[in-house]
C-alpha cells in the first residue's frame, strides 16, 4: 500500500440501547472489561499503522471523549475530533472526515467494535486502491449485512445486502473497512434511506458496481458492544483472552478459550449508530 492510511473511529449514536448508562456518557467510553470502550477500535487502527486518527461523535458528551483520550501521545498518535451536529448515518459522518484523510487511504472502523484478529500492515500491502471490508462467518447472516463473495488469488465481492431475508452467504460484513480517497465522491452521490440517512452499504455498493471490493476474511472472534447482552458478551470475549493468556505465561501450556469465546461472533454487529 503506497499511499499513508489514515484512522477514522465513528463514535456518535444517542447509544439508547444501552441506556440509563448513555445518559451520563457517551456509550463508546463504558467499560469492555478493563478499559473503556474506545480504547478497542484504537488499538486495531494503530495496529494496521494508522498513527493519525480522527473520532467522530455527536454533540453530547463530546467532551468526556476528550478529556479521556486528549492528543492521543500517551498511545503513540495523534487525534483529532469532528463533531456530527445531527443524526445523518454512518456515511454522512464520513462524510465529515474528508479534509482530514485529504489524499490518504482511510481505515473506518465503527466504535463499538471489538476484534480479536490482530490485522497488521503486512496484511494490508496488496491494498492499491478502491475499498476493502472485513467479513467472518455467522450463522444467521439475515441479521447483518451479507457479501457474495469470489474466492481468489484477491477476494472479489459480487454484491452485499443488509439484512436479506435470502442470505446468499453466510458472510457478514463487520465495522471495519478501508476506503481510497474516491470514497467522498461516492458519498456525495448518496440519496437518503428509507430511513433518512446515508448507509454505510450503499457506499459499499458503489465500490461493488465499479469492481474496486476486494475482502479480508477474519478468523477469531469479533463482537460489538451496543446492546446490554453484547456489551456484556464482548467484556466476557476480551477477558477470557486475557485470563488465558495470564494461564499460559504461567503454565507454558497453549492458551485455551472457554466455550463462551470462541464462537463466531460475540454480539450484534450493526451498520447503525444508535
Amino acid at each position: 500500500m503506497a499511499k499513508r492510511l489514515k484512522g477514522v473511529i465513528l463514535a456518535g449514536g444517542t447509544g439508547s440501547r444501552l441506556y440509563p448508562l448513555t445518559k451520563v456518557t457517551n456509550k463508546h467510553l463504558l467499560p469492555v472489561y478493563d478499559k473503556p470502550m474506545i480504547f478497542y477500535p484504537l488499538e486495531t487502527l494503530k495496529k494496521m499503522g494508522c498513527k493519525d486518527i480522527m473520532i467522530v461523535s455527536g454533540r453530547e458528551h463530546c467532551g468526556d471523549i476528550l478529556n479521556l483520550l486528549g492528543s492521543g501521545r500517551e498511545m503513540g498518535l495523534k487525534l483529532s475530533y469532528e463533531i456530527q451536529d445531527e443524526a445523518g448515518g454512518i456515511a454522512h459522518a464520513l462524510a465529515l472526515t474528508e479534509r482530514f484523510v485529504g489524499a490518504s487511504n482511510v481505515a473506518v472502523c465503527l466504535g463499538d467494535n471489538i476484534f480479536n484478529d490482530e490485522i497488521s500492515v503486512s496484511d494490508l500491502e496488496d491494498f492499491d486502491g478502491g475499498a476493502r471490508i472485513f467479513l467472518k462467518e455467522v450463522h444467521d447472516p439475515q441479521r447483518f449485512g451479507v457479501a457474495q463473495v469470489r474466492k481468489g488469488d484477491k477476494c472479489s465481492v459480487l454484491s452485499i445486502e443488509e439484512k436479506p431475508k435470502n442470505p446468499k452467504s453466510n458472510l457478514c460484513v463487520t465495522g471495519l473497512y478501508i476506503y481510497d480517497n474516491t470514497v467522498f465522491n461516492y458519498i456525495k452521490n448518496l440519496t437518503p434511506s428509507d430511513r433518512g440517512e446515508l448507509e454505510i452499504t450503499d457506499v459499499n455498493n458503489f465500490y461493488v458496481r465499479d469492481g474496486l471490493m476486494s475482502c479480508h476474511f477474519l478468523s477469531s472472534w469479533w463482537s460489538d458492544a451496543g446492546t446490554f447482552e453484547s456489551l456484556l458478551k464482548a467484556s466476557t470475549l476480551v477477558a477470557n483472552k486475557k485470563l488465558c493468556v495470564c494461564e499460559d505465561e504461567r503454565t507454558e501450556g497453549t492458551p485455551r478459550m472457554i466455550a463462551s469465546a470462541s464462537g463466531e461472533y460475540g454480539g450484534e454487529t450493526r451498520h447503525s449508530e444508535k
